[in-house]
Formats: C-alpha cells, structure tokens, sequence
C-alpha cells in the first residue's frame, strides 16, 4: 500500500466517524426542538467535499503525483488542522454538526477554539483544502476546490449566523470580536 492510500484512508475513516456523531448529535438535538437551516445549499457542500476527495484521488493516480519534498511541514499543518477539527468539535459537544441545527434559546458556545473565533472548522476546512492536496502536489484540486470551497463558505456562513442570531443570544454574546480580543466590533462602535 502507498503513501497516499494509507493518508487517503485515514482521513476518509475519520470523516465517517464524524458523520456518526453528526447523526447522533443531529437526533439529540432534534428531540429538543432543533430548527435545521441551509437545507438549499447543504447537498452542495456535501457534494464538493465528496468530489474533493474524488478529484484528488484521481489527479494524484492519474496525474503520477509524488510525496511533496515538504511533506514533513505540510503533514505538521494537517496534525495542527486536525488537532484543531477534534478541539471544535469536544467543544461544542451535542451541539456539533455538519448541518445548520439550532435549537432555540440555547446557550451559544464560548469555549475552546469559539472563544477566539466564530467558526474554527470552516478556518480548519480550508486549511485543509490546501494542505491535503499539496501533500501530493495536487494543484488542480488545490485550485479549484479552494474557489468551490470559498464560494460554498460565503452562503453558509451567513446563513450560520442569521440562523444562530435569530434563535439564540449569539449577538449579545459577540459583543467582542474574536478576532481581534478586546476591540468591540465597528458595527456595534457606531451604534
């Protein structure tokens, strides 16, 4: 078995881990009242993280990709990203899922990484949009699914927000930016 089989096939097993405890978690939350939002955009980012997979399996078969002469930097970026996918997701516990779930007036989740910013996982899925293909020098798959991944980003992050600041305290509790500690937002400086 090569390099890229074996890394393929770790990172395929922990994503169906995951979607067994986002089904686990999807059934808790629902059983408590859990409105589910994205539904539109939600098939289309499971299928470009399905094609990435594909895609990247393909160009590095096909297109004779090698091992990357700075795989041990690029492996050290995937053990942080995936040091961090397990970090954001023991933090939000029960609350953790692939869908947009929220239950209404739920505490919102400020521990682990969330004390810092507001959506860890989507900073560590595109980390690893450019970290896993260049492993194996997989540029078209870095390329395009990087545009795709950013593209699918920019409708489901604020449709995270709305659906988060709509049902719970989320922007009482964003007072500060948690990008920046201790600076108050510009929007909320001005109001």
């Amino acid at each position: 078995m090569d390099w890229f089989t074996v890394f393929i096939l770790i990172i395929m097993l922990q994503r169906v881990g995951e979607l067994a405890v986002a089904r686990s978690n999807e059934k808790w939350m629902k059983s408590r009242g859990a409105l589910e939002f994205g539904k539109g955009h939600y098939s289309i980012m499971v299928m470009i993280h399905a094609s990435f997979f594909l895609f990247y399996s393909f160009e590095v078969s096909w297109g004779s990709r090698t091992l990357s002469s700075l795989w041990p930097a690029i492996l050290t970026v995937i053990i942080i990203t995936q040091a961090g996918r397990l970090w954001a997701l023991l933090s939000l516990g029960k609350y953790w899922n692939t869908k947009i779930l929220v239950i209404p007036h739920a505490n919102v989740v400020m521990r682990g990484p969330y004390r810092f910013i507001r959506h860890p996982n989507y900073v560590i899925v595109t980390l690893e949009f450019l970290a896993f293909p260049l492993m194996f020098q997989a540029y078209w798959t870095l390329a395009v699914f990087s545009i795709l991944n950013l593209a699918i980003l920019s409708v489901r992050i604020p449709a995270e927000e709305q659906a988060l600041s709509g049902l719970t305290e989320y922007r009482q509790k964003l007072r500060r930016n948690r990008f920046l500690p201790g600076r108050k937002r510009i929007s909320e400086e001005s109001s």
